[in-house]
């Protein structure tokens, strides 16, 4: 894709504005910031103490834990599937 097919989306998160250069939709773009926003929300609602930087890994942290744990699932979802083909 060419950088003329690159949307330039300016999505604020945490009370801060960014511009997101990417492939997908706008409104993809927008979703994945605000669902960023409200998980930096959650944890700083859990605990206030934290400045932005330790929301931001926290949140990273949090949202990586979670993927992993859906491509686990999605594997061994595919590897059931390659059995039952199998049989």
């Amino acid at each position: 894709m060419s950088d003329s097919e690159k949307n330039k989306v300016t999505v604020e998160v945490h009370k801060r504005k960014y511009t997101v250069v990417g492939e997908e939709s706008p409104e993809q773009i927008k979703m994945v910031a605000s669902l960023v926003d409200q998980k930096m929300d959650e944890i700083q609602y859990s605990k206030p103490s934290f400045d932005t930087t330790q929301l931001a890994v926290l949140t990273a942290l949090n949202t990586m834990n979670d993927y992993l744990k859906l491509k686990q699932d999605y594997d061994a979802l595919v590897q059931k599937e390659r059995k039952e083909d199998r049989k």
